[in-house]
């Protein structure tokens, strides 16, 4: 944890993190908020819907601002307003991005149940609102968190198994390759580590992965 910390002091003061997707990536935004050195407040609003957002955190003396906001359906989740479930893309059309801009989404664990053209489009349009960023704000960083095998269970085994979430990954894979984006492989982490498997990874592994993001925002001062 030590090190990770100097990680976060090294790459994030002056950066703007905005994190989009399930609650595996609410998990990213969670530990962040929980890490950085300074004072930081998520959900300062009340918000009633924390599973779905917005969130933010402020790291103030610092200057590192972080949000997440739940990705568009489907999503299992709890009840809420259809307005504030956002899509992707609609959101990445209005970060004005740049340097010192971080944008950061994994969208995977809600789309298993669904036949793999509906996750290829919902992809595509993804990757289109990307190529816009990138082309308007060239130094914007793009990370993307790749699914991971989740614990096994009987039922889960027939219509939510890891079969389908690999095929989602390959397609991800090849729908963001070429451009000026990078990957968490989140897959090979779970799979590597000693740790059950499970959809919301352990907070070591969920470290291991954070180190990755922070190699990719500022690797210079990643070891």
């Amino acid at each position: 944890v030590k090190n990770t910390h100097n990680y976060l002091f090294y790459s994030l003061p002056g950066k703007v993190i905005h994190m989009y997707g399930d609650s595996t990536m609410r998990q990213w935004f969670e530990y962040l908020n929980a890490s950085l050195p300074g004072s930081m407040s998520a959900n300062p609003s009340g918000n009633q819907h924390y599973s779905i957002g917005p969130l933010m955190a402020l790291d103030y003396a610092n200057n590192i601002f972080v949000t997440h906001r739940a990705h568009g359906p489907p999503l299992r989740t709890v009840n809420v307003p259809s307005v504030e479930l956002h899509y992707i893309a609609n959101e990445l059309d209005n970060v004005v991005g740049g340097s010192n801009t971080v944008v950061v989404f994994g969208i995977w664990a809600h789309f298993d149940n669904f036949p793999i053209e509906f996750y290829i489009r919902r992809l595509m349009s993804i990757r289109r609102a990307v190529v816009r960023l990138l082309s308007r704000a060239p130094g914007t960083v793009v990370v993307i968190r790749t699914g991971n095998p989740k614990s096994f269970t009987p039922s889960g085994a027939f219509v939510n198994s890891d079969w389908y979430t690999f095929q989602r990954l390959k397609v991800l894979k090849a729908v963001f390759k070429g451009l000026n984006v990078h990957l968490v492989h989140s897959w090979e982490m779970v799979l590597a580590h000693h740790l059950p498997h499970n959809m919301h990874p352990q907070p070591p592994i969920i470290k291991n992965m954070i180190n990755v993001l922070l190699s990719y925002i500022c690797p210079q001062k990643v070891e």
